[in-house]
């Protein structure tokens, strides 16, 4: 495939200002995940600590997710994207703040997690949906799988840059940082042309609510797609929690080996996001969701083996590969089987799977990690990603009838390319 046609989504300018200034601020957000996973474990030497503070920081996404959604069906986007923003960059000089007065403490620290957590439970869904009103439909799943490999550059990046600063000067600069790279994408913001946003529902708070989920849970596709995210959320959760315990115990070393540790997951998940934008379509794309997930277990159970850095380093390239495949694959399938006046609410229900089950596994890979050791808590997270690509794997034929009529509505597959498709599996299964 073409390079341009790789990047034919930038071709749009309100997307190619919303990647640019994203691409500077998840550069900040990566280094305040790194300084804030070194400062809590230099801080208390407990992986369960740990846990606890993603956990804080991720919980409010479980509750208030489906919340956001409907009111974001309802809000102007844009401007919700510009308080988020706002918010998340006076939480960061927060926290730079308590860092330089020498006073900083857990209990400090939970609060400001919370909130934080607070504002992505409306952040999230709300990028995730603005995606839509910045490119054509024919370049959406390149916009996402574009959006992803924007977000796993900054994934390449950001730790890299923590590990160095870390070893060199403070977590407060890496808050500082993060804070101020905050600039950037409120200034792509606000220097977007937009056209007038299309009429909202006016539904109650209740009612779209009620809505929201009989729509998710009652489509077969939407509903198994959600809970196979939630088996690699948590599962995914726990290299987060478990990187800086290994860094320290296992491979002896500090805070430049654990940016290592995280620049290779996000070298493998940027690899996947690549792959993802390469491909001409959706189509044939829940083949690779089970696929990453079955990725993202091998590589987690391997990990009870791992005797070396550099060993360390490839398995966390597969399962940041599998995990970003299957993450950035199911997001592109529910937003295009999706309808519009409720992509809003799907997203925020699979903002509830993908970052308000993270808290529910850290805690638990905490947890285990305590009582059982550490590559144990590992393994069992590996193996409930493998059972869960068996799961999808085996429900995949009967997603697929359900999902053709949509492709062929939305054109993306002609009628009787989609005919011919069917009538050659029902041969197949003739012949059997």
């Amino acid at each position: 495939m073409k390079f341009q046609s790789l990047l034919r989504s930038l071709s749009h300018r309100n997307f190619r200002l919303f990647f640019m200034g994203q691409g500077v601020s998840l550069i900040g957000t990566w280094m305040q995940q790194i300084a804030m996973s070194w400062l809590v474990f230099r801080m208390t030497g407990s992986s369960f600590w740990l846990g606890i503070i993603m956990f804080c920081g991720q919980i409010p996404a479980l509750f208030l997710s489906p919340v956001a959604g409907v009111l974001i069906d309802r809000w102007n986007r844009h401007r919700l994207i510009l308080l988020t923003q706002t918010l998340a960059m006076l939480q960061a000089f927060a926290l730079a703040a308590l860092d330089m007065s020498g006073q900083i403490a857990v209990w400090q620290i939970v609060p400001l997690a919370l909130f934080l957590g607070l504002v992505n439970a409306f952040d999230m869904p709300a990028r995730q949906t603005f995606l839509v009103e910045m490119v054509s439909r024919k370049d959406f799943s390149n916009a996402i799988a574009l959006n992803s490999s924007m977000m796993n550059g900054a994934r390449l990046i950001g730790p890299s840059l923590a590990g160095l600063l870390l070893a060199s000067t403070s977590v407060a600069t890496c808050f500082l940082i993060n804070g101020i790279s905050y600039l950037a994408v409120l200034a792509a913001l606000l220097a977007m042309r937009l056209e007038r946003p299309k009429p909202r529902h006016h539904k109650k708070l209740r009612e779209g609510l009620q809505e929201g989920f009989t729509y998710v849970t009652g489509f077969l596709p939407i509903r198994v797609l959600l809970l196979t995210l939630c088996v690699a959320s948590m599962a995914g959760s726990s290299y987060n929690v478990l990187l800086p315990e290994f860094a320290v115990h296992t491979l002896h070393g500090g805070a430049r080996t654990l940016g290592w540790l995280s620049t290779a997951a996000g070298t493998g998940a940027l690899t996947g996001a690549v792959f993802l934008a390469s491909r001409s379509s959706v189509v044939g794309l829940g083949r690779w969701i089970w696929i990453g997930l079955a990725l993202m277990g091998g590589g987690l159970v391997a990990f009870m083996t791992v005797p070396s850095l550099w060993l360390a380093l490839l398995l966390l390239m597969v399962i940041g590969f599998g995990m970003m495949v299957q993450m950035a694959g199911s997001n592109t399938l529910l937003q295009t089987i999706s309808d519009e006046d409720k992509r809003g609410r799907v997203m925020s229900f699979y903002t509830m799977a993908f970052l308000g089950m993270a808290p529910v596994g850290s805690l638990l890979t905490g947890y285990l990690a305590s009582r059982l050791g550490l590559f144990a808590a590992f393994a069992i997270n590996g193996v409930s990603c493998l059972l869960g690509a068996l799961a999808f794997f085996l429900l995949l034929p009967r997603l697929r009838d359900i999902i053709r009529p949509i492709y062929v509505r939305l054109k993306l597959i002609p009628p009787l390319a989609a005919g011919l498709q069917a009538a050659s599996e029902l041969r197949l299964i003739a012949k059997e």
